[in-house]
């Protein structure tokens, strides 16, 4: 009788412990230890911080915080890309127990809206503008009536709960808004040696909620996921020890704020191992990325593929000198192989690592180290993050499959959020009476135990009666040697019940055919994996992160083909 397969299950390492402070007590705890080490660097607004600096700056912020009548446990958002001023008040909210509401800044006014009446926001700090985006404006289409009232005694009938708009000025710069007060202003009215500031401090729990970020839904509105002290300060830790940062290493950070990517992989990352955070500008730019890494020396460089793609192929990529480099983190969405094969040849990143999670786990789950085996690292997501347990279940029975088997993947530990805001209903939904989180992500678990991410449960295809797998069809189109880029979706279809539709990104200066990727599949696929729609697009669909919106897609499909979104098999 054949031996049974090892079940689809890991237990992350218990050393070293995991961190029982507040994010307050250990940011002071660093700074003690690294004063003069620099912390920040936010190119683009030319502004330097050391630790010691940071340290004081933010003890003035969570200061005039605390001047404005906020307490422990009020919502305060920030709509903001990348800045000094997001550090600041990441650090002041936390400090004096404040949950900072991270607000997706490619929200528009019925969004922004909803986010702030859902979970009862008191204040809100944002960029005036960006681009086309105007913050400002959209919050005066809401709220006419702070045009004639006061900062700091705002009333508005469709922000009922929202009492203090604070702007980010450039000190000196710009005329005032009525209604809202400037954010140089709101830090100059602090006092960084406040004794209300540490009183409030030791009052403060590690599993108090400190952050609430929206997830990217689909359909409906977003849902506001609620992560304590102790669900991101050890993320960031652990993050960090696979990268195996120190107080040398400068990590650039291109990768939004808003999003756990920037906050948690980026910022708590260095700011638990004594590292620097440089911002090379404020939204992404893969020149002024490039220019920041050699101007800084960055040793370190995050981003989602897309962004790394985009640094290879700009035009003056040569230019640059990326030695530093050493280390980083590819993720936020599937990490291509070919990429991550260039990232590692071309930029310097021998040590590059991947990280795979979701918002509701803080949001790291299995993560790849500086030692990952390149074939490993370039072909699974890593191995499960010390003090976390993970299995691979079967969607329906939600029994734990073999080892190579696919099925959902779902975690369980310290990570896991503290619930959807107000949503206890969703909450135990996604976390089973064991406390497993369950991401609706299909993966894999190889014998030593690295899991590798083959798409997620409701992207699957069903053709003809066989289940086909978008993620694999991309991986091997990513092989053609004139494809930059590459998305499938499956599409309504009355005779199989769905057909596969391939958007492709070319190369640049290269001109490809529907006749040359099927030429290019004959043979090394199965016939029913070869995409029957096949289209040439300059972009995909994309949230501020980087993220590949698969829904437009198919929706683009499914209006230029004029099929029904109903799945007919």
């Amino acid at each position: 009788m054949a031996p049974q397969a090892e079940p689809s299950y890991a237990r992350g390492a218990t050393q070293p412990p995991l961190i029982e402070q507040t994010l307050g007590a250990f940011f002071d705890d660093m700074a003690a230890r690294v004063p003069e080490r620099e912390a920040l660097v936010s190119v683009h607004q030319q502004r330097r911080y050391t630790y010691g600096q940071l340290q004081a700056e933010a003890n003035r912020l969570a200061s005039a915080l605390l001047g404005l009548g906020l307490k422990p446990g009020d919502r305060v958002g920030i709509w903001s890309h990348n800045n000094a001023e997001w550090v600041l008040m990441q650090l002041a909210t936390a400090k004096v127990g404040l949950v900072l509401v991270n607000i997706n800044p490619a929200y528009r006014t019925s969004e922004v809206e909803y986010a702030l009446n859902k979970v009862g926001c008191v204040a809100l700090v944002t960029m005036p503008s960006f681009k086309t985006s105007d913050y400002i404006g959209m919050l005066r289409e809401l709220a006419p009536e702070w045009a004639s009232q006061p900062p700091g005694q705002l009333s508005a009938e469709k922000l009922p709960g929202l009492k203090h708009a604070i702007w980010i000025d450039v000190p000196g710069e710009g005329a005032d808004q009525p209604g809202f007060q400037r954010f140089s202003a709101l830090l100059a009215a602090g006092d960084a040696q406040d004794p209300r500031v540490p009183h409030v401090a030791k009052l403060l729990h590690n599993t108090d909620p400190i952050n609430i970020q929206f997830t990217s839904g689909t359909t409906g509105f977003p849902k506001g996921a609620t992560l304590t002290h102790r669900n991101i300060l050890n993320n960031g830790f652990f993050i960090g020890e696979c990268m195996k940062l120190t107080p040398e290493d400068r990590l650039c950070i291109p990768v939004p704020m808003y999003h756990c990517f920037g906050m948690v992989l980026g910022t708590l990352a260095c700011l638990t191992h004594g590292s620097t955070i440089v911002f090379p500008n404020d939204g992404f730019d893969p020149l002024l990325t490039l220019q920041a890494v050699q101007a800084e020396r960055c040793t370190a460089l995050h981003g989602v593929p897309t962004m790394f793609i985009a640094e290879l192929d700009h035009p003056r990529f040569a230019e640059f000198d990326l030695s530093s480099l050493r280390t980083g983190i590819m993720a936020g969405t599937a990490c291509p192989i070919e990429v991550m094969r260039r990232v590692v040849d071309r930029m310097f990143l021998s040590q590059i690592t991947i990280a795979y999670g979701m918002t509701e786990t803080s949001p790291v789950s299995c993560q790849s180290s500086t030692e990952t085996p390149l074939e490993k690292r370039v072909t699974t997501v890593g191995t499960v993050q010390p003090h976390l347990e993970i299995k691979i279940v079967d969607p329906d029975s939600g029994q734990t499959v073999p080892r190579g088997e696919r099925g959902e993947f779902c975690t369980r530990g310290y990570s896991v959020m503290h619930g959807y805001w107000g949503d206890e209903a969703r909450t135990r939904e996604a976390i089973d009476a064991e406390g497993w989180m369950h991401t609706g992500d299909l993966a894999t678990m190889d014998a030593e135990g690295y899991v590798n991410i083959v798409g997620r449960i409701k992207d699957m295809v069903i053709r003809g009666g066989e289940n086909v797998y978008p993620r694999e069809i991309e991986e091997f189109l990513y092989s053609h040697p004139q494809v930059q880029d590459v998305q499938v979706v499956g599409v309504p279809d009355a005779r199989f019940g769905e057909e596969l539709c391939a958007w492709v990104v070319a190369k640049p200066g290269q001109s490809l055919s529907e006749d040359d990727i099927r030429a290019f599949c004959k043979g090394k696929i199965a016939h029913y994996k070869v995409p029957r729609y096949i289209r040439f697009v300059a972009e995909f669909p994309m949230t501020v992160t980087g993220k590949i919106q698969k829904f437009k897609i198919r929706e683009a499909m499914i209006e230029e083909l004029g099929v029904s979104e109903q799945k007919t098999a």
